[in-house]
């Protein structure tokens, strides 16, 4: 097979993320185990440029461009949360119904009493213009991440006993980790010196008092992902990755830490044998060892908090004194 131009394989992989919908028309192979029409998932492109689809009985199908005839439809939005602190200054009156002229800065913790109100606010501050793509309206640069994040807005969520800002970004496909950066960048400026600057100006009725919210602020705020928000301290002593297979059907696997389930790898041989071979290897150049494979496993299938994504539980010693 013809090596691909790196160019041409990463228009490809841009134009046709992971997870589109290939609708199958015609293929080289005379008896296909599947009807033509049907459709499958697009689990990645190789170095080859050749698709991998996942058909909906399970089969893993390979296309190639020029010689199998097929469709290709975007994935369906996924919604990418990123949280920020959240502060206001509380104005309250005195007995005699006058507005105090000092203010009260109540932080995430207390403002959970004010959820309805804020979020009312937060909703009714929103431009004409943004009623599609929200402060997206406003990125004003043609790059991947304009392509990729159809609409932000800002609203607010109260997670772990405190009411948090957040950006709700509806994406298509996978920000890598510098257009994640850039996106922080956009939404980081647009809550500080932009939608938020305007924002934080208006007055929040909260009965008899005002609220005045602020998006960003100087001290201790920063912007995350849910993962990095709220994942579990356990899976901060594991790597950020390691390779496995499937035990039905030897298949080369990435598990990702902090992420659920599993993608398929490009060093599958499909030789479940070799496969089994190649993780050792793979993990070996990693420094991944057994233990941290063992909770990686767990962690993608259990979650991050179970007790067996914790390498420690591996451990010899552990393992002894669990059988006492």
């Amino acid at each position: 097979m013809n090596t691909i131009p790196k160019e041409w394989l990463e228009f490809l992989r841009e134009q046709f993320p992971e997870g589109s919908q290939i609708k199958i028309k015609e293929t080289a192979e005379p008896h296909p185990p599947f009807a033509l029409g049907e459709q499958g998932k697009l689990e990645q492109i190789d170095n080859n440029g050749c698709f991998h689809v996942r058909m909906s009985g399970g089969i893993l199908l390979t296309l190639v461009l020029g010689e199998d005839r097929f469709s290709v439809s975007p994935p369906a939005p996924t919604m990418m949360k990123l949280y920020m602190p959240l502060t206001a200054d509380l104005y309250t009156r005195n007995e005699y119904g006058e507005m105090e002229e000092d203010s009260t800065l109540l932080d995430g913790r207390s403002l959970r009493a004010y959820e309805g109100e804020i979020l009312r606010a937060l909703i009714n501050s929103r431009m004409p213009e943004e009623s599609e793509s929200g402060i997206m309206h406003w990125y004003g640069k043609d790059d991947n991440v304009n392509q990729k994040v159809k609409s932000a807005v800002f609203t607010v969520e109260d997670r772990n006993g405190q009411l948090w800002g957040v950006a709700e970004c509806r994406v298509v496909g996978t920000l890598t980790p510098e257009e994640l950066t850039t996106l922080k960048e956009y939404i980081s400026g647009q809550a500080s010196d932009g939608w938020g600057e305007g924002f934080e100006q208006r007055d929040i009725c909260a009965g008899d008092d005002e609220l005045y919210v602020h998006l960003w602020q100087w001290d201790n705020w920063s912007i995350q992902t849910e993962q990095e928000r709220f994942a579990p301290k356990v899976a901060e002593g594991l790597p950020e990755q390691c390779f496995s297979t499937l035990a039905t059907t030897g298949q080369l696997i990435c598990i990702k830490r902090g992420e659920s389930g599993y993608s398929p790898s490009e060093w599958d041989t499909g030789d479940r044998e070799r496969n089994v071979e190649l993780v050792d290897e793979l993990n070996e150049k990693l420094g991944v060892t057994p233990s941290q494979r063992q909770a990686m496993e767990i962690g993608s299938l259990a979650g991050w908090d179970a007790p067996g994504a914790d390498p420690k539980a591996y451990e010899p010693d552990v393992l002894q004194l669990g059988g006492m």
